[in-house]
């Protein structure tokens, strides 16, 4: 879609947009168990019958998936693509449609329901973002976390401030104030968080813990410390109780820039350490999307052998 809109091509954009929202109010389900009312499919397939001379539309919730997963980014993915029309035509009609409002209000709905969760990040089960096969990414991994901020800053502009809307809103506002402070704090990681992190005290408890999520110092992979510059920074893959996942993944770092997640200091730090790291992360290749390799027994456990 980005492409066809730098292209000068909008009209298919839109359709897109359009045929895909009609798929959001499809009933979903996978092995006879229903999804969510905002989910978006992951993919479609077009199937044309030559006896009618008839198209029909196939969506893929996860009923088709490899590993059978639902996508959690496609709805964020949606919202951001309006918001890119939106401004590359100056065309708000689309976005101010019934149908457009509601859809964005039904994704919404489904990312920012309470429950158990302590933490302004969201929930994502394996398997189920840009990643799509086994990577150990459960938990609250960086690029859903980029993405979602990056869809609530986006729907904040699209959606009328009327009275339908006035709840959502006020819940995206206080969301993403949440969120970039919560990201910016645990997620960051340079020099001076690596030394503090290697002083940790463990099973801490009570609000002055300084260890908040019972990280043990032992955790920290060797191949952090020379990998991190003394210029340079970056928002690791994931962090969940006693485990942080200190893996560099490029589509959240650079969606974390691009949405202001990321402060300028931060935004700097990013592209500092892409610069001091070329071999490692772009080498003869564009930028990798997961950064070190997974090998030996590691690869075995974690991917359960998957040679991807």
């Amino acid at each position: 879609a980005l492409a066809f809109l730098m292209n000068g091509e909008p009209e298919i954009v839109k359709n897109f947009l359009l045929k895909t929202l009609r798929l959001q109010s499809w009933e979903k389900k996978v092995d006879k168990f229903r999804l969510g009312e905002g989910v978006l499919p992951a993919s479609f397939k077009v199937l044309h019958d030559p006896v009618r001379n008839s198209e029909t539309i196939i969506a893929d919730f996860g009923e088709s998936a490899i590993g059978r997963v639902a996508p959690v980014d496609s709805g964020f993915w949606w919202i951001i693509l309006l918001r890119a029309y939106t401004k590359s035509t100056g065309d708000t009609s689309l976005a101010e449609l019934p149908e457009c409002q509601r859809g964005i209000r039904l994704i919404l709905t489904l990312c920012l329901s309470e429950g158990f969760d302590t933490f302004p990040t969201l929930l994502c089960a394996d398997g189920c973002s840009m990643i799509d096969r086994r990577m150990g990414v459960y938990g609250y991994p960086i690029e859903i976390q980029a993405l979602f901020f990056m869809a609530l800053r986006c729907a904040l502009r699209l959606l009328k401030h009327d009275e339908e809307s006035r709840d959502c809103t006020d819940q995206i506002v206080k969301r993403l104030h949440a969120l970039s402070y919560h990201m910016r704090n645990y997620f960051w990681l340079d020099i001076k968080q690596l030394n503090d992190i290697y002083r940790f005290k463990t099973e801490e408890y009570s609000h002055t813990a300084v260890n908040k999520f019972n990280v043990m110092p032992d955790s920290l992979p060797d191949w952090v410390l020379d990998f991190m510059p003394t210029r340079g920074g970056y928002f690791i893959g994931n962090v969940s109780p006693a485990r942080m996942d200190f893996r560099w993944f490029c589509l959240g770092n650079c969606i974390a820039i691009l949405s202001c997640l990321a402060t300028p200091e931060q935004a700097s730090a990013i592209m500092d350490l892409i610069e001091s790291r070329w071999e490692e992360l772009v080498g003869e290749m564009p930028l990798k999307i997961c950064y070190p390799a997974m090998e030996g027994h590691e690869w075995r456990i974690v991917t359960g052998c998957d040679p991807k």
